[in-house]
């Protein structure tokens, strides 16, 4: 019974996030399924109204049974854009896909060993362990969270510093009856080099090149010499009792730069949180959850600028009929502090919305969806330029589509 448990628990906390799929080949050693979805939506928002891609996307699953109880596995998964760019940037899939004219896109891919007693170990690029802790908040389908510390880099994927998908990652997981936990590294050694951003506010590196790097603002001739090297995570979830699930985790890294001057400088990246959880948001009735979070140089504003400090809250309760419709609210902070403040000349950084929605999941694998956003947030800044472009991506905005999932 014990074995059995924990065997569940792993499969659960392996596979995070889960999804359908379907199995089109097993024998009495190897399986293969395929999964993923095609989301289509119409959205309006920052002035205009468009056909986007929902964060379609396209995965393979293989699994081998191997000696002593062990079995090997892998997963691909690539994100599919079968609409077409826009220029509407809302959440952290459609930055991607803005930025990229290609078919397809690298999301996941990672290979690992796993067993009931032993637990499992992955390499590649997956879901980081941070996203253990937050990943209860993000079920809504158009408006990413983005207040979690999941997709830094304003909007990005989270692989720079492994919170979201992160690039070059090792993981160990296991689970003991109801509680699991999740130990990762990030090795990689990436350097880059960047054009200075002068700031006569605040001269220290973060400013500097983090801008030049995200927002790709190139007012200088001089080079910084960006280093963004290892990551470390961790996160622990325990199943208190059937509904209730609590986690908490954190995640630290440490990057360098070296300026044209010769000047060598280097900050922290840090963040941990807890979260929890009520129900099943895929059952029938109530379900609730929320996370929060302290973060120190771990994410950017809209400009690109690093933020020394925030701190951020999501949360989301919903409702789902047994004919199928589920309701659901959410409402989500990322606010930086004094530290900001004092190195961007008094400008304000507080992304705060509210998104509220309703869901027909028709059966299982189609679901046609109508959700609105709501934004309160709030970037002031003495720069009314700065300010407008602080302010174009967190727009009010509705949309209406439908996902068809494998």
């Amino acid at each position: 019974m014990k074995k059995t448990l924990v065997a569940s628990a792993l499969a659960a906390v392996i596979f995070v996030p889960t999804a359908s799929a379907i199995e089109v080949y097993k024998d009495d050693k190897n399986a293969v399924e395929i999964g993923g979805y095609v989301d289509a939506r119409v959205i309006n928002t920052q002035g205009a109204t468009e056909v986007v891609n929902g964060a379609s996307r396209i995965n393979f699953g293989f699994t081998r049974q191997m000696t002593d109880g062990w079995k090997a596995f892998t997963k691909l998964e690539w994100g599919v854009n079968p609409f077409g760019n826009t220029d509407i940037v809302y959440n952290s899939d459609s930055t991607l896909e803005s930025q990229s004219g290609d078919f397809l896109n690298n999301r996941l891919g990672y290979v690992g060993l796993a067993h009931d007693t032993y637990g499992s170990i992955t390499i590649g690029k997956q879901w980081g362990a941070w996203y253990d802790v937050v990943y209860n908040t993000n079920y809504g389908f158009v408006w990413d969270g983005n207040a979690s510390g999941t997709y830094t880099y304003n909007k990005a994927d989270g692989a720079v510093n492994g919170t979201g998908r992160g690039d070059k990652t090792v993981q160990y997981r296991n689970a003991f009856g109801d509680f699991s936990f999740a130990l990762q590294a990030q090795l990689k050694q990436d350097s880059f080099e960047v054009d200075e951003v002068p700031s006569a506010s605040n001269p220290a590196f973060p400013a500097d090149f983090m801008s030049a790097k995200v927002a790709g603002v190139n007012t200088s001739d001089a080079v910084t010499t960006v280093e963004y090297n290892y990551t470390y995570g961790g996160s622990a979830t325990y199943n208190v009792t059937e509904n209730l699930v609590v986690t908490a985790g954190f995640n630290l890294g440490e990057f360098e730069a070296t300026t044209s001057a010769g000047k060598r400088l280097t900050e922290t990246d840090s963040i941990y949180g807890l979260g929890a959880s009520w129900g099943n948001w895929g059952g029938e009735g109530v379900y609730a959850a929320f996370n929060v979070n302290k973060q120190e140089f771990h994410d950017t504003d809209n400009l690109g600028r690093m933020m020394p400090e925030a701190w951020g809250l999501e949360s989301l309760a919903s409702y789902k009929f047994d004919n199928g419709i589920r309701t659901f609210v959410s409402y989500n902070i990322l606010e930086a502090g004094d530290e900001y403040e004092a190195a961007y000349n008094g400008d304000v950084f507080k992304r705060q919305f509210a998104v509220a929605g309703v869901h027909y999941v028709w059966d299982t694998n189609t679901v046609l969806y109508l959700e609105g956003r709501k934004d309160f947030s709030d970037f002031t800044s003495t720069d009314k330029a700065q300010q407008a472009a602080m302010e174009i991506s967190e727009d009010d905005g509705i949309a209406i589509g439908i996902r068809y999932t494998l």
